[in-house]
């Protein structure tokens, strides 16, 4: 049988269900879920790093979706207390898309990830084509996070690329901790990035503090005015969103930036 009480512990996987039409099957969700709308009706047993393990249980679920190394402990908790439970710790495009089929078949839906994938996938298509016409590859800075700076996961820098941009800390998207991606603004000024897009996770980004740090006046993009948010929720969760939203997002950036 496939499972019919499903909890997912982040919002990637509540996301694919809803647009493969299986959020009937979702049981409890993070409290940070906010696509779709509807999914906040849905119970909210947990946080990014910390879950209710006996709210979990009393929900009776078949399959528990976590994501992440930072949520190993709840996924060890989970398998202690009896229940299965399927860990995702994708970090690229193509991981994104190994979820969305990996999920399909947990389901027994294959054909409807299937479906959704070549949605997704003709997204980045269209994005590639496009960025074939710009006349140059503008240089981005992508910041995660202020205190301490973080750049681009691996996904966003994928889909900077993609859009037609340049990725300034490419070397450093892909690394297992976000300690991997900490840079300094010395290290940013020096870069020189034509853009800058700033998504905090969980707060709004500044974009007059940013513009006032030290010696940023320096940076073309903060010379020429080309700084950017994008919200967190379409743009640093590894599925649908980021392919979609979040693409879109960048590609509409770059389109800017380089306008003349």
């Amino acid at each position: 049988m496939t499972p019919a009480r499903i909890i997912c512990l982040t919002e990637e996987t509540v996301e694919t269900l809803y647009l493969m039409g299986e959020g009937w099957r979702i049981v409890g969700v993070s409290g940070f879920v906010v696509r779709p709308p509807e999914a906040r009706r849905k119970p909210k047993v947990s946080t990014f790093t910390d879950a209710k393990v006996d709210e979990i249980l009393a929900l009776r679920p078949d399959l528990v979706f976590t994501f992440s190394d930072i949520q190993a402990e709840i996924t060890a908790n989970l398998m202690r207390a009896g229940l299965e439970v399927h860990a995702f710790n994708h970090r690229t495009v193509a991981g994104i898309f190994a979820m969305i089929r990996t999920l399909g078949a947990l389901i027994g839906e294959p054909a409807k990830a299937d479906a959704l994938s070549a949605n997704l996938q003709a997204n980045i298509d269209a994005a590639r084509e496009k960025a074939k016409s710009l006349t140059r590859r503008p240089r981005v800075y992508f910041e995660e996070w202020d205190e301490p700076m973080i750049s681009a996961i691996g996904w966003v820098s994928e889909l900077i690329e993609i859009a037609g941009g340049e990725n300034v800390f490419a070397s450093r998207a892909f690394g297992q901790a976000a300690r991997d991606r900490f840079v300094t603004s010395e290290e940013v000024i020096a870069a020189a990035p034509d853009i800058i897009i700033g998504s905090w996770c969980g707060k709004g980004f500044k974009k007059n503090e940013v513009m006032a740090r030290p010696d940023w006046d320096a940076i073309p993009a903060v010379t020429n005015g080309r700084l950017y948010e994008i919200k967190s929720s379409i743009i640093l969760q590894p599925g649908p969103a980021a392919l979609s939203d979040g693409l879109a997002d960048i590609v509409k950036i770059i389109d800017d930036a380089i306008r003349p």
